[in-house]
């Protein structure tokens, strides 16, 4: 009572008023004020002097290689053979598309190939057949020549001899049989030049039978490959998503089925080119992924795309019509991580990332 008596002084007119309280108690006030003052100071320049060391970026997120899986032949799908998210490996079988009617076409085909087969053997057959011929006329041609040198030598001998004494009739079989054979002879020259020309035929109907015998491997060659193409297998090792396709629906040529999201991760980070001054391949890199806040990933700067963001869009800037305004571009950078960590977590292609690089 007599503290709250000493705070109370009489005014002028008489009236109570609270005492002034002394200036000595406001200093706690100032002092906590500057203190609090001097911790931001401290703490503004610590993370100053820290982050010029480093360029980040929230423009990033979580890359990967998508195969998409698309069939090559109409049909109908069989069976599904993976599900959902599924991790596969390369060469796994995925789906089977209805193959009846390639199977049947590839009987076809094979049939029409061993048919091309055995004309070609025909023909061969054929060659030796007329090259054997060639080689009869060819003897005959030497049969007709020898009779030919003792046709004339009896001609010559009946043409020196006394005409006295021989009979017309002897001198003129003589002549007529060296007439004959000279026919004779002609005649199995000629033979020799047909029995050649069939075997020049029949190796020409060779030639043609061969060309037949390869379309019909190519066809063959290619009814199996189209009969392949109704197991649809994993061309990469990931993990099958964006599915479209059921057991029962009908396929086109070109249709995508589904994808398969690689196993390998990267970062794509969106860096404005006012921040590539120092970035180098190599540099390590902080990796602060939205979808795992507990855990930061290590990583390096791997490589920069040969252009800005703009320059590979759809319409790219026309600069020189018009108004122009500058505007900060930003390249992609590709970081990848060196973080055996990242494997223990589902990194899908699309989260959000913060990477931090180190630049000096």
């Amino acid at each position: 009572m007599d503290d709250v008596l000493r705070d109370v002084r009489p005014d002028a007119a008489g009236a109570s008023r609270p005492a002034a309280r002394p200036p000595a108690k406001r200093w706690p006030r100032f002092v906590i004020g500057g203190l609090v003052l001097l911790g931001l100071a401290a703490g503004g320049t610590r993370y100053w002097l820290n982050a010029r060391h480093f360029e980040s970026t929230d423009d990033a997120s979580i890359d990967a290689y998508t195969t998409q899986i698309s069939s090559r032949v109409a049909g109908q799908v069989t069976k599904l053979l993976f599900a959902d998210n599924q991790h596969v490996e390369a060469g796994q079988t995925l789906l089977l598309i209805d193959p009846r009617d390639f199977q049947a076409r590839l009987d076809q085909v094979r049939g029409q190939q061993a048919s091309a087969e055995a004309s070609l053997q025909q023909e061969r057959a054929q060659v030796a057949v007329q090259q054997a011929a060639v080689d009869q006329a060819a003897a005959n041609v030497r049969v007709a020549e020898a009779e030919l040198v003792m046709a004339r030598q009896d001609y010559e001998r009946f043409q020196k001899i006394n005409p006295g004494a021989v009979t017309r009739q002897q001198i003129d079989a003589a002549t007529a049989t060296f007439h004959s054979d000279e026919a004779r002879l002609e005649a199995s020259r000629q033979t020799v030049g047909g029995a050649q020309a069939q075997v020049r035929a029949a190796e020409a109907r060779v030639l043609a039978a061969e060309a037949s015998l390869k379309q019909a491997e190519a066809n063959t060659r290619a009814a199996e490959l189209q009969l392949s193409y109704c197991t649809i297998v994993a061309p990469v090792t990931g993990m099958v998503t964006h599915r479209t396709v059921s057991a029962g629906n009908y396929v086109n040529p070109g249709q995508a089925l589904f994808a398969l999201v690689q196993d390998d991760r990267w970062v794509t980070a969106n860096f404005k080119e006012t921040q590539l001054a120092d970035m180098r391949p190599g540099q390590d890199v902080d990796l602060s992924v939205d979808a795992v806040p507990s855990v930061t990933f290590h990583g390096k700067v791997d490589s920069f795309q040969g252009g800005t963001g703009t320059a590979f869009s759809v319409l790219p800037p026309e600069n020189a019509t018009g108004n122009y305004v500058k505007i900060v571009q930003r390249l992609p950078v590709k970081i990848v991580f060196d973080d055996p960590r990242a494997k223990d977590y589902p990194l899908a292609p699309g989260m959000s990332v913060v990477p931090s690089v180190r630049v000096r």
